[in-house]
């Protein structure tokens, strides 16, 4: 689940908060080159503001003329089936690409403690599977695993929710700086560690949050689990191998470090010494980011993180380059 959709049940609970009338759309399936993958919603309230996506636009326009024009009402079933693109006029109506359809779930959202405990468990990095009962309308939540997948039986709509991606830094100097301006475009949740005190003047609270104590502490101390990038920046080995001492023997899903081919040959070769096992090490990154020629801090961030989605989507990638050792 990413911050979309978080903030599409935020924006729920605080409409139906403050009174509002509140429809929640899910895409439930799809077939041919649908635009938003099951489980993508939308949330529109009853003056026809809206929060999210089910597709590239026009679906949205229809699902607001629904609420103007009266095709939703206020009484009968607490949930619908909607479906677009059955024929290929309509696709070609609703921007869908050609021979794709999209099936949703249009609910009206009544009772909402469910959404309450779904963000807050989410906030505690749960992963939370919350079933919903088409003929009743009734919301159960569940523990999940990150393995689980959306489901649909024709009774039942079955999604799974989980915490934001995060991205721990270690150091704060001009390249993580670059790194957390992207990192954050990209819906991660930055955290930053550097005990070096001049190198935290300049950075804002929107730019991430620092964690403080030394970095092996703060590896340990903002839980790492498998939705948790790290990646060393300081280029002192004092600080970054002691971060990686620690990450290397996580449920981290990249951990990286900035270097050459010489420096990351020997970080392998000192984090050994360390007493770091040869299948630990392995998982280590260095040098980081995809190979794109890049030589200023900005292109070497956008390697980093092009090379950390890449990871996180689950696609394989080119070995990475080395980049210029003078970026800190």
């Amino acid at each position: 689940m990413d911050s979309v959709d978080l903030n599409v049940l935020r924006s729920v609970l605080e409409w139906r908060r403050a009174g509002q009338r509140v429809v929640l759309y899910s895409v439930v399936q799809t077939w041919g080159s649908a635009p938003r993958p099951p489980g993508a919603m939308l949330a529109l309230r009853g003056d026809g503001v809206v929060i999210g996506s089910v597709s590239g636009g026009c679906i949205e326009d229809d699902l607001i003329a629904r609420l103007h024009d009266g095709r939703l009402p206020d009484n009968g079933p607490p949930v619908q089936l909607v479906t677009y693109g059955v024929t290929r006029d309509e696709a070609a109506r609703f921007g869908l690409p050609c021979g794709g359809t999209l099936r949703l779930t249009e609910e009206r959202v009544e009772e909402y403690a469910w959404v309450a405990q779904l963000l807050a468990r989410c906030e505690a990095h749960e992963i939370v599977a919350r079933e919903l009962d088409l003929a009743t309308g009734s919301v159960r939540l569940s523990v999940a695993s990150k393995s689980d997948i959306v489901s649909f039986d024709g009774e039942r709509l079955r999604t799974i929710y989980g915490p934001r991606w995060r991205l721990l830094l270690i150091g704060a100097g001009q390249l993580s700086r670059y790194v957390a301006e992207m990192a954050r475009l990209l819906d991660f949740e930055v955290l930053i560690c550097d005990p070096r005190t001049e190198f935290v003047h300049g950075w804002e609270e929107q730019h991430g949050r620092f964690v403080p104590g030394m970095p092996d502490e703060a590896v340990l101390n903002i839980q790492t689990d498998e939705r948790t990038a790290i990646v060393a920046l300081t280029h002192d080995p004092r600080l970054d191998d002691m971060a990686l001492l620690t990450a290397l023997n996580s449920r981290a899903f990249y951990i990286g470090a900035l270097g050459s081919q010489v420096n990351s040959r020997k970080r392998r070769e000192n984090l050994a010494v360390l007493g770091l096992g040869a299948e630990a090490i392995a998982r280590l990154h260095g040098p980081i980011g995809l190979h794109i020629g890049s030589h200023t801090p900005a292109e070497i961030a956008l390697s980093l993180m092009a090379h950390i989605v890449a990871i996180k989507n689950g696609v394989e990638v080119l070995q990475a380059k080395p980049v210029r050792e003078a970026v800190s």
